[in-house]
Protein backbone atom coordinates (compact mmCIF):
# COMPACT_ATOMS: atom_id res chain seq x y z
CA UNK A 1 0.00 0.00 0.00
CA UNK A 2 1.09 3.12 -0.90
CA UNK A 3 2.13 5.66 2.18
CA UNK A 4 -0.69 7.78 4.24
CA UNK A 5 -0.16 11.17 3.06
CA UNK A 6 -0.85 13.86 5.22
CA UNK A 7 -3.77 16.59 5.53
CA UNK A 8 -0.72 19.02 4.76
CA UNK A 9 -0.32 16.83 1.40
CA UNK A 10 -3.36 17.07 0.26
CA UNK A 11 -3.56 18.77 -3.67
CA UNK A 12 -4.33 22.47 -3.15
CA UNK A 13 -7.75 21.79 -6.03
CA UNK A 14 -8.91 19.16 -3.93
CA UNK A 15 -8.67 21.15 -0.27
CA UNK A 16 -10.78 23.75 -2.86
CA UNK A 17 -13.06 21.53 -3.40
CA UNK A 18 -13.47 20.34 0.46
CA UNK A 19 -13.78 24.14 1.37
CA UNK A 20 -16.71 24.38 -1.42
CA UNK A 21 -18.82 22.58 0.77
CA UNK A 22 -17.81 23.73 4.11
CA UNK A 23 -20.66 26.41 6.15
CA UNK A 24 -18.91 29.53 7.40
CA UNK A 25 -17.55 28.28 11.10
CA UNK A 26 -16.13 24.88 9.01
CA UNK A 27 -14.38 27.32 6.40
CA UNK A 28 -12.66 29.41 8.77
CA UNK A 29 -11.55 26.27 10.81
CA UNK A 30 -10.23 24.19 7.73
CA UNK A 31 -8.14 27.55 7.32
CA UNK A 32 -6.53 27.14 10.69
CA UNK A 33 -5.57 23.40 9.99
CA UNK A 34 -2.52 24.11 8.61
CA UNK A 35 -0.48 26.36 6.36
CA UNK A 36 -0.68 24.61 3.12
CA UNK A 37 -4.59 24.86 3.52
CA UNK A 38 -4.70 28.45 4.82
CA UNK A 39 -2.58 28.98 1.58
CA UNK A 40 -5.31 27.12 -0.63
CA UNK A 41 -8.05 28.68 0.73
CA UNK A 42 -9.06 32.19 0.24
CA UNK A 43 -9.73 34.58 2.67
CA UNK A 44 -13.22 34.59 3.87
CA UNK A 45 -14.06 38.50 4.55
CA UNK A 46 -14.80 40.56 3.82
CA UNK A 47 -18.16 39.46 3.74
CA UNK A 48 -21.44 41.48 2.77
CA UNK A 49 -24.60 40.20 4.74
CA UNK A 50 -27.53 39.80 2.59
CA UNK A 51 -30.97 38.76 2.40
CA UNK A 52 -33.20 37.62 -0.62
CA UNK A 53 -36.25 39.54 -1.44
CA UNK A 54 -39.10 36.28 -1.20
CA UNK A 55 -37.37 35.45 2.21
CA UNK A 56 -35.34 38.03 3.88
CA UNK A 57 -35.35 36.37 6.88
CA UNK A 58 -32.95 33.45 5.60
CA UNK A 59 -29.53 35.81 5.08
CA UNK A 60 -26.31 34.37 3.76
CA UNK A 61 -22.46 36.20 3.69
CA UNK A 62 -21.87 36.84 0.44
CA UNK A 63 -17.68 37.24 -0.68
CA UNK A 64 -16.38 39.97 -2.66
CA UNK A 65 -14.89 39.69 -5.79
CA UNK A 66 -14.26 36.63 -8.80
CA UNK A 67 -14.71 34.40 -8.10
CA UNK A 68 -16.85 34.52 -5.68
CA UNK A 69 -20.19 33.23 -6.65
CA UNK A 70 -20.37 31.29 -3.86
CA UNK A 71 -21.84 32.60 -0.45
CA UNK A 72 -22.27 31.09 3.09
CA UNK A 73 -25.36 30.22 3.88
CA UNK A 74 -26.52 31.43 7.86
CA UNK A 75 -29.24 30.53 10.10
CA UNK A 76 -32.59 32.30 9.63
CA UNK A 77 -33.25 35.47 11.78
CA UNK A 78 -36.03 35.73 13.91
CA UNK A 79 -39.33 36.47 12.09
CA UNK A 80 -39.89 39.97 12.05
CA UNK A 81 -36.21 41.31 12.85
CA UNK A 82 -34.58 44.34 11.49
CA UNK A 83 -31.17 44.67 11.64
CA UNK A 84 -29.78 47.76 13.22
CA UNK A 85 -26.16 46.45 13.77
CA UNK A 86 -23.27 44.05 13.62
CA UNK A 87 -20.08 43.08 15.19
CA UNK A 88 -17.85 40.27 16.31
CA UNK A 89 -19.95 37.72 14.27
CA UNK A 90 -23.52 39.03 16.04
CA UNK A 91 -26.09 41.15 14.53
CA UNK A 92 -28.37 43.46 16.55
CA UNK A 93 -31.76 43.00 15.83
CA UNK A 94 -34.89 45.23 16.22
CA UNK A 95 -38.51 43.85 16.82
CA UNK A 96 -41.56 45.73 16.94
CA UNK A 97 -43.86 45.00 19.86
CA UNK A 98 -47.09 46.57 20.96
CA UNK A 99 -47.95 49.85 20.75
CA UNK A 100 -45.27 50.77 18.46
CA UNK A 101 -42.74 49.80 21.46
CA UNK A 102 -39.49 47.96 20.51
CA UNK A 103 -37.10 45.38 21.76
CA UNK A 104 -33.51 44.85 21.28
CA UNK A 105 -31.83 41.33 20.88
CA UNK A 106 -28.07 39.66 19.63
CA UNK A 107 -28.45 37.19 17.29
CA UNK A 108 -25.88 34.86 16.21
CA UNK A 109 -26.29 34.04 13.06
CA UNK A 110 -23.22 31.42 12.64
CA UNK A 111 -24.59 29.36 15.78
CA UNK A 112 -28.26 30.76 16.46
CA UNK A 113 -27.39 31.91 19.94
CA UNK A 114 -29.71 34.72 21.09
CA UNK A 115 -29.94 37.51 23.72
CA UNK A 116 -32.65 39.51 24.45
CA UNK A 117 -31.86 42.66 25.83
CA UNK A 118 -33.81 44.37 28.46
CA UNK A 119 -36.04 46.57 27.17
CA UNK A 120 -35.39 50.23 25.90
CA UNK A 121 -38.39 52.44 27.28
CA UNK A 122 -38.01 55.94 26.00
CA UNK A 123 -41.16 57.14 23.22
CA UNK A 124 -39.31 58.15 19.89
CA UNK A 125 -39.88 57.16 16.55
CA UNK A 126 -35.47 56.76 16.35
CA UNK A 127 -35.62 53.64 18.58
CA UNK A 128 -36.89 51.19 16.61
CA UNK A 129 -34.20 52.41 13.56
CA UNK A 130 -31.47 53.38 15.83
CA UNK A 131 -27.81 52.05 15.25
CA UNK A 132 -26.73 49.42 17.87
CA UNK A 133 -23.86 48.90 18.56
CA UNK A 134 -22.12 46.30 21.41
CA UNK A 135 -18.74 44.84 23.42
CA UNK A 136 -17.03 41.91 21.69
CA UNK A 137 -17.97 38.46 22.75
CA UNK A 138 -21.35 39.09 24.11
CA UNK A 139 -23.31 36.87 26.67
CA UNK A 140 -26.49 36.41 28.41
CA UNK A 141 -24.80 37.43 32.22
CA UNK A 142 -22.29 39.87 30.17
CA UNK A 143 -22.79 42.21 27.71
CA UNK A 144 -23.21 46.12 27.10
CA UNK A 145 -24.92 47.71 24.62
CA UNK A 146 -25.28 51.37 23.25
CA UNK A 147 -27.85 52.85 21.06
CA UNK A 148 -28.85 56.82 20.02
CA UNK A 149 -32.69 56.99 20.58
CA UNK A 150 -33.15 60.16 19.67
CA UNK A 151 -31.20 63.19 18.12
CA UNK A 152 -29.80 64.24 21.01
CA UNK A 153 -29.87 61.07 23.53
CA UNK A 154 -27.92 57.78 24.23
CA UNK A 155 -29.08 54.49 25.63
CA UNK A 156 -27.16 52.05 27.10
CA UNK A 157 -27.91 48.47 28.50
CA UNK A 158 -25.30 46.28 30.78
CA UNK A 159 -25.98 42.72 32.34
CA UNK A 160 -28.04 42.77 34.84
CA UNK A 161 -30.05 45.58 34.94
CA UNK A 162 -33.74 45.94 34.63
CA UNK A 163 -33.71 48.75 31.28
CA UNK A 164 -31.58 50.98 29.34
CA UNK A 165 -30.62 53.63 31.13
CA UNK A 166 -31.74 57.03 29.38
CA UNK A 167 -28.83 59.54 29.47
CA UNK A 168 -29.72 63.28 29.06
CA UNK A 169 -29.38 64.86 25.95
CA UNK A 170 -25.98 65.59 24.71
CA UNK A 171 -25.19 69.11 24.02
CA UNK A 172 -25.18 70.42 20.75
CA UNK A 173 -25.94 73.23 18.54
CA UNK A 174 -29.46 74.05 16.80
CA UNK A 175 -29.86 71.67 13.77
CA UNK A 176 -27.23 69.28 14.86
CA UNK A 177 -27.71 65.76 15.64
CA UNK A 178 -26.43 62.23 16.39
CA UNK A 179 -25.26 60.34 13.16
CA UNK A 180 -22.93 57.49 13.93
CA UNK A 181 -21.43 55.85 17.00
CA UNK A 182 -18.70 53.20 17.18
CA UNK A 183 -17.63 51.02 19.96
CA UNK A 184 -13.83 51.19 20.81
CA UNK A 185 -12.81 48.11 22.63
CA UNK A 186 -9.74 48.59 23.85
CA UNK A 187 -11.13 51.54 25.87
CA UNK A 188 -14.66 50.65 26.42
CA UNK A 189 -15.82 53.67 24.94
CA UNK A 190 -18.30 54.56 22.27
CA UNK A 191 -17.28 57.29 20.12
CA UNK A 192 -20.38 59.44 18.81
CA UNK A 193 -20.18 61.37 15.67
CA UNK A 194 -22.84 64.38 15.10
CA UNK A 195 -24.10 65.98 11.50
CA UNK A 196 -22.02 69.06 12.21
CA UNK A 197 -19.04 66.69 12.45
CA UNK A 198 -18.46 66.87 16.32
CA UNK A 199 -17.53 63.95 18.35
CA UNK A 200 -18.64 63.38 21.84
CA UNK A 201 -16.96 60.01 23.97
CA UNK A 202 -19.37 58.13 25.82
CA UNK A 203 -17.29 56.34 29.43
CA UNK A 204 -18.69 53.66 29.94
CA UNK A 205 -18.83 51.24 32.74
CA UNK A 206 -16.39 48.54 33.42
CA UNK A 207 -17.44 44.95 32.28
CA UNK A 208 -18.28 42.69 34.25
CA UNK A 209 -20.82 39.24 34.78
CA UNK A 210 -24.15 39.91 36.46
CA UNK A 211 -26.53 37.67 36.84
CA UNK A 212 -30.63 38.08 36.63
CA UNK A 213 -31.78 41.19 39.28
CA UNK A 214 -35.48 40.32 39.61
CA UNK A 215 -38.32 38.01 38.87
CA UNK A 216 -40.76 38.95 35.83
CA UNK A 217 -42.43 35.71 36.74
CA UNK A 218 -44.91 36.06 39.81
CA UNK A 219 -47.05 32.98 40.74
CA UNK A 220 -49.85 35.39 40.07
CA UNK A 221 -49.52 35.49 36.47
CA UNK A 222 -49.92 32.12 34.04
CA UNK A 223 -47.42 29.92 34.54
CA UNK A 224 -44.99 30.89 31.21
CA UNK A 225 -41.62 28.96 31.36
CA UNK A 226 -39.09 31.41 31.19
CA UNK A 227 -36.31 32.78 33.37
CA UNK A 228 -36.18 34.83 36.06
CA UNK A 229 -35.14 37.56 33.79
CA UNK A 230 -37.83 37.19 31.78
CA UNK A 231 -38.20 35.65 28.15
CA UNK A 232 -35.82 33.85 26.86
CA UNK A 233 -35.75 35.40 23.75
CA UNK A 234 -37.62 37.17 20.77
CA UNK A 235 -39.93 34.11 19.98
CA UNK A 236 -40.55 33.18 23.69
CA UNK A 237 -41.92 36.79 24.10
CA UNK A 238 -44.04 37.02 21.29
CA UNK A 239 -45.96 33.55 22.24
CA UNK A 240 -46.90 35.41 25.36
CA UNK A 241 -50.18 37.33 25.37
CA UNK A 242 -50.30 40.96 25.02
CA UNK A 243 -51.64 41.53 28.62
CA UNK A 244 -48.43 39.62 29.96
CA UNK A 245 -46.17 41.34 27.82
CA UNK A 246 -47.75 44.90 28.50
CA UNK A 247 -46.91 43.72 32.65
CA UNK A 248 -43.26 42.33 31.77
CA UNK A 249 -42.87 46.20 30.42
CA UNK A 250 -44.19 47.91 33.36
CA UNK A 251 -42.53 46.10 35.50
CA UNK A 252 -39.32 46.55 33.90
CA UNK A 253 -40.17 50.68 34.33
CA UNK A 254 -40.24 50.39 37.81
CA UNK A 255 -37.32 50.67 40.05
CA UNK A 256 -33.74 52.08 39.26
CA UNK A 257 -32.66 51.01 36.01
CA UNK A 258 -29.31 48.94 37.61
CA UNK A 259 -26.62 49.84 35.28
CA UNK A 260 -23.87 50.99 36.73
CA UNK A 261 -22.84 55.00 36.00
CA UNK A 262 -21.84 56.26 32.71
CA UNK A 263 -20.86 59.80 31.41
CA UNK A 264 -20.51 61.64 27.95
CA UNK A 265 -17.60 63.91 27.37
CA UNK A 266 -17.07 66.21 24.22
CA UNK A 267 -14.11 66.61 22.66
CA UNK A 268 -12.75 70.66 21.43
CA UNK A 269 -14.65 71.41 18.67
CA UNK A 270 -15.28 74.53 16.68
CA UNK A 271 -17.73 73.91 13.27
CA UNK A 272 -16.18 77.20 11.80
CA UNK A 273 -12.07 76.00 12.33
CA UNK A 274 -12.36 72.66 13.04
CA UNK A 275 -12.08 71.97 8.80
CA UNK A 276 -10.47 74.04 6.60
CA UNK A 277 -11.98 75.20 3.87
CA UNK A 278 -13.78 74.02 1.75
CA UNK A 279 -14.61 71.38 3.93
CA UNK A 280 -16.46 73.65 6.75
CA UNK A 281 -19.06 74.55 4.05
CA UNK A 282 -18.83 70.83 2.47
CA UNK A 283 -19.89 69.27 5.61
CA UNK A 284 -23.55 70.60 4.86
CA UNK A 285 -23.79 68.80 1.41
CA UNK A 286 -22.24 65.07 3.04
CA UNK A 287 -25.61 63.53 4.69
CA UNK A 288 -24.08 60.99 5.91
CA UNK A 289 -21.29 60.78 8.39
CA UNK A 290 -19.46 57.54 9.93
CA UNK A 291 -16.36 57.35 12.57
CA UNK A 292 -13.63 54.79 12.34
CA UNK A 293 -10.89 53.67 13.85
CA UNK A 294 -7.39 52.48 11.63
CA UNK A 295 -4.53 51.78 13.42
CA UNK A 296 -4.94 53.61 16.60
CA UNK A 297 -6.34 56.99 14.88
CA UNK A 298 -9.43 58.45 14.62
CA UNK A 299 -11.02 59.00 11.00
CA UNK A 300 -14.25 60.81 9.80
CA UNK A 301 -15.87 59.50 6.41
CA UNK A 302 -17.87 62.15 4.63
CA UNK A 303 -20.30 61.15 1.72
CA UNK A 304 -22.47 62.84 -0.37
CA UNK A 305 -25.64 60.39 -0.37
CA UNK A 306 -27.50 62.82 -2.18
CA UNK A 307 -26.97 64.00 -6.30
CA UNK A 308 -24.18 66.30 -7.43
CA UNK A 309 -24.15 69.49 -6.40
CA UNK A 310 -22.02 73.04 -7.33
CA UNK A 311 -21.74 74.95 -3.84
CA UNK A 312 -20.72 78.59 -3.27
CA UNK A 313 -17.72 78.97 -1.21
CA UNK A 314 -17.98 82.02 1.86
CA UNK A 315 -14.89 83.27 -0.20
CA UNK A 316 -15.60 83.09 -3.26
CA UNK A 317 -15.17 80.02 -5.66
CA UNK A 318 -17.32 76.99 -6.10
CA UNK A 319 -16.78 73.71 -5.74
CA UNK A 320 -18.66 70.96 -7.20
CA UNK A 321 -19.36 68.10 -4.69
CA UNK A 322 -20.30 64.36 -6.91
CA UNK A 323 -23.25 61.97 -5.96
CA UNK A 324 -21.57 59.68 -3.48
CA UNK A 325 -18.16 61.17 -3.39
CA UNK A 326 -16.19 60.64 -0.32
CA UNK A 327 -14.50 62.80 2.22
CA UNK A 328 -11.97 61.35 4.49
CA UNK A 329 -10.62 63.15 7.62
CA UNK A 330 -7.90 62.39 10.32
CA UNK A 331 -7.46 63.39 13.83
CA UNK A 332 -5.37 65.78 14.98
CA UNK A 333 -6.26 66.94 17.96
CA UNK A 334 -3.11 69.19 18.55
CA UNK A 335 -3.68 70.81 15.30
CA UNK A 336 -6.37 74.06 13.93
CA UNK A 337 -7.91 72.52 12.29
CA UNK A 338 -7.73 69.50 14.26
CA UNK A 339 -9.46 67.41 11.20
CA UNK A 340 -7.51 67.18 8.07
CA UNK A 341 -8.44 65.92 4.29
CA UNK A 342 -6.63 63.03 3.80
CA UNK A 343 -5.67 61.31 0.11
CA UNK A 344 -5.09 57.99 1.48
CA UNK A 345 -5.19 55.41 4.69
CA UNK A 346 -2.32 54.49 4.54
CA UNK A 347 -2.67 51.35 2.41
CA UNK A 348 -6.14 50.39 4.74
CA UNK A 349 -9.77 50.38 3.54
CA UNK A 350 -12.60 50.87 6.00
CA UNK A 351 -15.87 49.41 5.92
CA UNK A 352 -19.11 50.71 6.92
CA UNK A 353 -22.99 51.06 7.29
CA UNK A 354 -25.14 49.45 9.89
CA UNK A 355 -21.98 47.57 11.16
CA UNK A 356 -19.51 49.05 13.80
CA UNK A 357 -17.17 50.41 11.57
CA UNK A 358 -14.02 48.43 11.18
CA UNK A 359 -10.50 48.63 9.17
CA UNK A 360 -8.60 46.50 8.00
CA UNK A 361 -5.15 46.20 5.70
CA UNK A 362 -5.33 44.42 2.14
CA UNK A 363 -4.43 40.59 2.38
CA UNK A 364 -3.30 38.27 0.41
CA UNK A 365 -5.98 36.02 -1.02
CA UNK A 366 -8.85 38.15 -0.67
CA UNK A 367 -10.06 39.09 -4.08
CA UNK A 368 -12.22 41.78 -5.02
CA UNK A 369 -10.41 43.66 -1.75
CA UNK A 370 -7.98 46.88 -2.40
CA UNK A 371 -6.22 49.40 -0.01
CA UNK A 372 -7.17 52.64 0.35
CA UNK A 373 -10.57 52.60 -0.11
CA UNK A 374 -14.25 52.83 2.01
CA UNK A 375 -16.48 50.37 1.38
CA UNK A 376 -20.12 51.10 2.13
CA UNK A 377 -23.83 50.36 1.73
CA UNK A 378 -26.39 52.53 0.20
CA UNK A 379 -27.26 53.79 -3.06
CA UNK A 380 -30.63 55.14 -4.54
CA UNK A 381 -33.44 52.64 -4.33
CA UNK A 382 -32.04 48.85 -3.03
CA UNK A 383 -29.39 48.95 -1.03
CA UNK A 384 -25.84 47.61 -2.34
CA UNK A 385 -22.22 47.26 -1.33
CA UNK A 386 -20.34 49.94 -2.98
CA UNK A 387 -16.23 50.37 -2.79
CA UNK A 388 -15.05 54.33 -3.47
CA UNK A 389 -11.27 54.03 -4.29
CA UNK A 390 -9.45 57.25 -3.07
CA UNK A 391 -7.26 56.83 -5.86
CA UNK A 392 -9.79 57.56 -8.77
CA UNK A 393 -12.37 59.54 -6.32
CA UNK A 394 -15.24 56.64 -8.08
CA UNK A 395 -17.66 54.84 -6.57
CA UNK A 396 -18.41 51.04 -8.00
CA UNK A 397 -20.33 48.42 -6.89
CA UNK A 398 -18.96 45.30 -4.85
CA UNK A 399 -20.78 42.81 -6.20
CA UNK A 400 -22.39 41.84 -9.78
CA UNK A 401 -25.95 42.69 -10.11
CA UNK A 402 -28.48 39.83 -8.86
CA UNK A 403 -29.90 39.17 -12.79
CA UNK A 404 -26.48 38.78 -13.85
CA UNK A 405 -24.57 36.64 -11.35
CA UNK A 406 -27.86 34.51 -11.85
CA UNK A 407 -29.31 34.82 -8.61
CA UNK A 408 -32.82 35.81 -6.88
CA UNK A 409 -32.90 39.61 -6.30
CA UNK A 410 -31.41 40.54 -2.83
CA UNK A 411 -30.95 43.33 -0.42
CA UNK A 412 -28.04 44.39 1.56
CA UNK A 413 -28.09 44.49 5.14
CA UNK A 414 -24.47 44.97 6.54
CA UNK A 415 -20.78 44.03 6.54
CA UNK A 416 -20.02 40.94 8.57
CA UNK A 417 -16.88 39.98 10.11
CA UNK A 418 -17.06 36.99 12.48
CA UNK A 419 -15.42 37.34 15.95
CA UNK A 420 -11.76 36.43 15.35
CA UNK A 421 -11.40 38.67 12.40
CA UNK A 422 -11.83 41.75 14.40
CA UNK A 423 -9.16 43.03 17.12
CA UNK A 424 -9.60 45.38 19.97
CA UNK A 425 -8.53 48.56 17.88
CA UNK A 426 -11.59 47.84 15.62
CA UNK A 427 -8.50 47.15 12.88
CA UNK A 428 -8.54 43.75 11.48
CA UNK A 429 -5.23 42.17 11.22
CA UNK A 430 -4.54 40.53 7.93
CA UNK A 431 -2.67 37.92 9.06
CA UNK A 432 -4.94 36.81 11.41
Amino acid sequence: MPPFRLWEELPPELVCRIGDILDLKGYASARGACTAWRRALAQSFPLLLVVPDHDRCRPSAARLGPPTRRSFELKAVPFGAHCVGSSYGWLALSFCIYGGRSLFSLFNPITAAEILLPPLIYSSRWVSKSKLVFARSPASDDFTAVAICDLDRLAYVTAGARRWAILDPVRLPRGDQLADIVYHDEKNRVYCLTSYGDVHVLLLPERRRRGSVMADNPSSLPAIPTTLSGPANHAEFARWPIKLQHDFIRRRSLGPDLNAAAKVQALRFDPATSFAPPYNTVSAFAGAKNLVFCEGNLYQIWRNSSCTVTVRLPGGGRRRVAENEVFVFRCFPQRQPCWEAVTDLGGYSVFLGRNNAVSMPPAEGVPGFKGNCVYWIGGRGRDQGMVFDMATGRSTPCLPAAAAAGVAPQSTVCWYFVNDMVNNCNNINGGK
